[in-house]
């Protein structure tokens, strides 16, 4: 299917000819797209009148909100490139991306509802951790800390730029220009900064839609995940690329999530994540809710975790896909209408355009299909590589130009893809390979497990053994000896946990559970003994 390949600037203005389409819902506000470019214009106008230029980096620490999207957009209209930061990030997280990404501006604003993320700015930067020679600027729009503009000197900033010049350098952005620097979520590491160009995202964010999700102009699609996040980002330009309505809660809470699904008449959701997916689920006013116009549902968990979603709203099919930063999202996604073992059993598909290769890790040839290896993809909306890294980018990507995800997968004679988890997240349990994901899949099939997470140990006899983590379902109780006996028997001996201990919350970096953090724990709680 064709795509319209166009810049981020562009794909919000070719729609201003539709004053009555909806483009964002977000809590108390409702923008069409005549009004989106309007906003980001001024905003553009302001950036500009604050000595922003081609190239330079403008940084966002905010929680979800309109002022966010409005600068992501206004900042790629003038060839700039915005810093999303994770608002997740600490002190000495933050200091490193400010630092890093050799910022120009830095926006932010305190979180009505939590982080005051203004104060957290004012701390970075009185720090000895920070270098930032280059940042210029500190926008607070919620004013309240003197020493940063505010929203009224932010306005102000624009009032001598005309229109006609922000059209101008929105004329002279290119597809292949830098539009994000988006900064991994550092699960392992300190976080990598991404290079994604105007191409990457908008064309695959309409690919997806038009491909994946069958989207189409005034659908609601319903989407949680945050904007610092290519999943929040992503869609929301594949949602600008068809006139569908980008619906965004602002701040995840199961009972509203529902009104919203429900009030918008939403028919696509991507909640992607089973820390997110199960709490609406389980929410009281689950069943109450009309959520008869849904079609589609985007979730990443197991095969067995999908077939619970799909049983729980069978007239909606539930899809899953494959990921990354480095990818702009999805590298692969299934389809609605494929078969129900292809749609809860596979990562579906590869999108149009995009190329994907299996191979031996250790030597790095072709893996015949249906083997495992790691999994490596090459494309238009793979990413321009690690800003100020060239050793790292050159270690990831091999001669013919993909780029090595240090992920396991195997690609199936149909063309789906399985999953087989990190190359890192491989447990060697007394000289057997053991995937973390297998374990977490037969965990999830007992009735007590809401969510699992597997982690290997140190074992003096076995060198490492598997220690399970679980969160259990509401009103469900059960004992480690019991579900390490529900294990017995049932799989390989060396693969049932030897210790197992109940969680309520998960140590999370931006979306992903942080797995070495609970693999800390347990070493050090058996230390202790």
């Amino acid at each position: 299917m064709w795509t319209n390949v166009s810049t981020i600037g562009d794909l919000v203005d070719r729609r201003t000819d539709e004053p009555d389409s909806v483009a964002l819902v977000m809590p108390g506000l409702r923008l069409g797209y005549h009004e989106l470019s309007r906003r980001t214009d001024d905003y553009a106008r302001s950036l500009v009148g604050l000595g922003v230029d081609r190239g330079d980096r403008v940084g966002i620490l905010m929680h979800n909100c309109l002022e966010f999207v409005l600068l992501l957009i206004a900042t790629a209209k003038i060839g700039a490139i915005s810093v999303p930061i994770n608002n997740r990030f600490k002190a000495h997280e933050a200091s490193y991306v400010i630092s890093h990404a050799d910022l120009k501006l830095l926006a932010t604003g305190a979180d009505p509802r939590g982080t005051d993320y203004p104060s957290l700015v004012a701390e970075v930067l009185a720090g000895d951790e920070v270098d930032a020679p280059m940042l210029d600027h500190v926008v607070d729009f919620t004013g309240g800390l003197p020493a940063f503009l505010s929203p009224a000197e932010f306005e102000a900033a624009g009032a001598g730029v005309s229109s006609a010049e922000i059209k101008r350098r929105r004329s002279s952005v290119r597809v292949r220009d830098i539009a994000v620097l988006m900064y991994t979520s550092g699960t392992t590491a300190r976080p990598k900064g991404c290079l994604l160009t105007h191409e990457a995202l908008t064309r695959q964010g309409e690919k997806v839609a038009r491909t994946r999700l069958m989207l189409t102009a005034g659908e609601g699609f319903w989407d949680p995940l945050p904007l610092f996040h290519c999943a929040g980002l992503v869609p929301m330009l594949g949602c600008f690329s068809v006139g569908a309505k980008y619906c965004h809660p602002g701040y995840f809470e199961a009972g509203e999530a529902l009104r919203m699904m429900e009030e918008e008449e939403c028919t696509v959701l991507y909640p992607a994540f089973e820390t997110i997916w199960l709490p609406v689920l389980d929410h009281p006013d689950f069943e109450r809710t009309d959520l008869s116009r849904v079609r589609l549902i985007q979730n990443i968990a197991t095969p067995e975790r999908m077939a619970q979603f799909e049983a729980r709203m069978p007239w909606a099919a539930q899809v899953t896909s494959y990921g990354s930063t480095e990818c702009a999202t999805n590298l692969t996604m299934g389809m609605a209408d494929d078969p129900v073992e292809v749609r809860l059993g596979t990562l579906g598909r590869p999108v149009e355009g995009m190329e994907v290769k299996i191979v031996d890790p250790s030597t790095g040839e072709r893996m015949p299909v249906g083997e495992m290896g790691e999994l490596c993809f090459r494309g238009y909306s793979c990413f321009e590589g690690y800003y100020k890294e060239p050793e790292l980018t050159a270690a990831a990507f091999d001669d013919e130009g993909y780029f090595h995800t240090g992920d396991r997968a195997c690609v199936r004679d149909d063309g789906n893809l399985i999953y087989g988890g990190r190359l890192k997240d491989m447990l060697k349990v007394g000289g057997e390979n053991v995937a973390a994901i297998e374990i977490e899949d037969f965990l999830a099939r007992h009735p007590a497990v809401r969510m699992a997470q597997v982690v290997g140990v140190p074992d003096e006899r076995y060198g490492e053994v598997a220690a399970a983590f679980i969160e259990l379902n509401d009103d469900h109780e059960i004992g480690e000896g019991e579900l390490i006996e529900f294990c017995r028997g049932r799989i390989a001996s060396y693969k049932v946990p030897r210790y197992v201990r109940f969680v309520r919350e998960w140590p999370m970096s931006g979306t992903k559970v942080k797995k070495f953090e609970l693999a800390r724990e347990i070493a050090e709680e058996l230390d202790r003994r």
